[in-house]
């Protein structure tokens, strides 16, 4: 028994071949399997060793059972995850812009990748769902709302208020639910000025912008903090692409004050 015990353990920590050993030990076993889940394609698995799923996934709190609104998955990178993370008690729910309205016919539809996913019944716990940004609604209240490298992408959608869109945010949320923004880091003081030439934002204007929607700062992660990036390179030039100076935040919505 003790034997096939350490076994498992060390198949995790394998999965998990780009964390250190020390910080492997640190990962709940539902993170570590949900990284290593045969599932995952495998260009996914490439980029781990920059992205650092588990250690990301560990400081959002994301734990089986949890409500997760994830906005723009994307491709689905963490989608994958975080529903192999909540297990079948917990749901995911994928939000995806619409196809804008001036963009080509044959444009990709934002939302195609995880409609597809959550079609697979391995990942039965996510729903889809495909509406503005600045106007997020779920259906229940989450535990978590959850964004990867879209932040800075939102001041780049016509017309959106930024305050709104983070309020809408705020709303979705249970309190004490949290709120958690990974992204590309800008040029300390440049707010957001490179959000559409190089795809950052200062981290500062972020913060802000958040607190104003009324959370709390909660902490930070310094996993993808990358001090060799001098936040003059577009996120897609071959030189950096994958390893950008990124910043994950966490804020959380407050609890209403006991009135006893």
């Amino acid at each position: 028994m003790l034997r096939n015990a350490v076994l498992v353990a060390c198949c995790a920590v394998v999965a998990l071949g780009s964390i250190p050993l020390q910080a492997a030990e640190k990962i709940p076993s539902y993170i570590a399997a949900a990284v290593a889940d045969p599932g995952r394609p495998a260009e996914d698995k490439e980029r781990d060793a920059n992205r650092k799923p588990a250690e990301t996934v560990l400081f959002a709190g994301v734990k089986p059972g949890s409500t997760v609104v994830e906005l723009v998955p994307g491709h689905g990178y963490f989608t994958r995850i975080l529903s192999k993370v909540v297990g079948p008690k917990g749901h995911v729910y994928a939000v995806s812009p619409p196809r804008r309205p001036t963009a080509p016919a044959d444009s990709p539809d934002p939302a195609a990748a995880t409609t597809a996913l959550a079609s697979d019944p391995a990942y039965s716990n996510i729903v889809v769902q495909v509406a503005p940004l600045a106007s997020l609604t779920v259906s229940e209240p989450a535990d978590i709302v959850f964004t990867a490298q879209n932040y800075h992408d939102v001041h780049n959608v016509p017309n959106i208020d930024i305050a709104a869109f983070n309020k809408s945010v705020f709303e979705a949320l249970k309190p004490g639910g949290v709120y958690i923004v990974v992204d590309h880091a800008a040029a300390a003081g440049s707010a957001s000025r490179d959000t559409s030439t190089l795809h950052r934002i200062d981290p500062a204007a972020v913060k802000s912008e958040v607190l104003a929607a009324g959370f709390v700062f909660a902490g930070e992660s310094k996993v993808l903090v990358n001090a060799q990036d001098d936040h003059s390179a577009k996120v897609f030039d071959p030189a950096i692409r994958g390893k950008t100076d990124q910043f994950i935040f966490k804020f959380r919505k407050p609890k209403p004050k006991s009135t006893k």
